[in-house]
């Protein structure tokens, strides 16, 4: 291959690529926190996270990336000693659980592996619960690790059938923006996100959307401190209060672009279809590679449990650890690791790579990451089957 030149593309799960219209908002200097224009901008972004998430209640800024929103979310959900009842469906749903109970949460959790929660096992757990001492139900939406995404409507319907109390806690850091979420409708009490994802920002940024039921019990949850409490946050009367100290004012400036983008636009609907349509095109091409018994394959078999934000898949034989290693060197392209899937046995751990499809990317972008990995299988004689970048491109057309 020539040198690689011109741009690079960074094709990982997060951080996702920057718009340059939202770099651009975010250069500036920064401005007077105590008065001006970027009060009316920050309250005009938090209007806009509740209609992205599909809420008319509370929401809330801070300054974290998404594990700091994991322990937002715990020390305003629980009391020490409480009990959850964790969903797991990849690495990111089973460590949120394992935060909180590393901060005195008492966890049964539920370990699907790399397959979607069913809700009967859900509501089976908590019909056991005959105490009712499980506060909360916790769950990924699409787990970043294994690309899993759950049916949240299903998992709040298997509480109600249950006729459980226990709250339903969502975290959408991998699929807000991305995939369809409806937190009202849905009857979800809370959702932890993210700014480096579907919402384009760099890291930095934990948000938290909580029902008037999350409030609540963040009211009596004794894991609050001082910064990490939300009651101080919501409703907050001085500006420096929304978020526990100097706010993120270039994330804010960027946020507010990135809304725009988003929520008029393009238009929320639009946003979660294109995410579809290329997630789509991207499964046809791995289903294409993996005909002929090459091992090819994604990690998750029902399409209907896959997230449109991120694919998993398996190269066997070290294959796709080789591929990530050319895309880089060679082709400009930078694919995700495998997570969770062997990390201490390196043979197992280079089976695995992700592709990131979340936030601001198009047909081209999908293509030529298609195009260049289909290169380097040839490049590095790894075993695959034919057609793959055609038939990506029909699925394209049919979309």
């Amino acid at each position: 291959m020539p040198p690689v030149t011109g741009r690079t593309y960074l094709a990982i799960p997060g951080p996702s690529v920057i718009p340059e219209r939202v770099l651009n908002a975010m250069h500036r200097v920064s401005p007077n926190i105590y008065q001006g224009d970027i009060i009316d901008i920050t309250h005009r972004a938090l209007d806009g996270l509740k209609q992205l998430a599909g809420t008319r209640h509370h929401v809330a800024i801070y300054i974290a990336n998404g594990h700091g929103g994991w322990e937002a979310a715990i020390t305003n959900m629980f009391s020490r000693g409480d009990k959850a009842l964790g969903v797991g469906t990849g690495l990111f749903g089973v460590n949120w659980a394992r935060t909180a109970q590393s901060m005195g949460v008492e966890i049964e959790l539920l370990d699907f592996g790399r397959t979607a929660a069913d809700p009967a096992r859900i509501e089976a757990a908590l019909r056991a619960d005959t105490e009712r001492k499980i506060k909360w139900v916790t769950l990924t939406q699409v787990d970043t690790a294994s690309s899993v995404r759950n049916d949240v409507a299903a998992v709040r319907a298997s509480i109600d059938a249950a006729g459980h109390p226990a709250l339903l806690a969502v975290d959408a850091i991998a699929s807000l923006g991305c995939d369809e979420l409806r937190m009202d409708d849905w009857g979800i009490d809370l959702i932890v996100g993210a700014s480096q994802k579907g919402l384009m920002l760099p890291p930095g940024l934990a948000l938290l959307w909580l029902s008037d039921k999350a409030l609540e019990a963040a009211r009596i949850a004794d894991l609050a401190t001082p910064y990490w409490s939300v009651l101080p946050r919501i409703g907050a009367d001085e500006y420096w209060r929304l978020f526990g100290g100097t706010p993120p004012t270039q994330h804010i400036y960027g946020l507010d672009e990135v809304l725009k983008m988003i929520l008029v636009e393009e238009g929320l609907e639009d946003t979660w279809a294109r995410h579809r349509v290329l997630a789509r095109a991207i499964w046809t091409a791995f289903d294409a590679w993996g005909a002929g018994g090459s091992g090819i394959a994604l990690n998750v078999r029902d399409p209907g449990a896959r997230g449109h934000s991120v694919t998993a898949a398996t190269i066997p034989g070290g294959g796709a650890g080789r591929l990530r290693a050319w895309l880089e060197q060679e082709a400009g392209v930078t694919l995700g690791i495998g997570l969770g899937m062997a990390m201490s046995h390196e043979p197992q751990y280079a089976d695995y790579l992700r592709i990131g499809h979340m936030g601001h990317v198009n047909a081209h972008m999908v293509m030529g990451v298609l195009g260049t990995m289909e290169a380097g299988m040839c490049a590095l004689g790894i075993p695959h089957g034919a057609g793959a970048v055609e038939a990506a491109a029909r699925a394209l057309s049919a979309a």
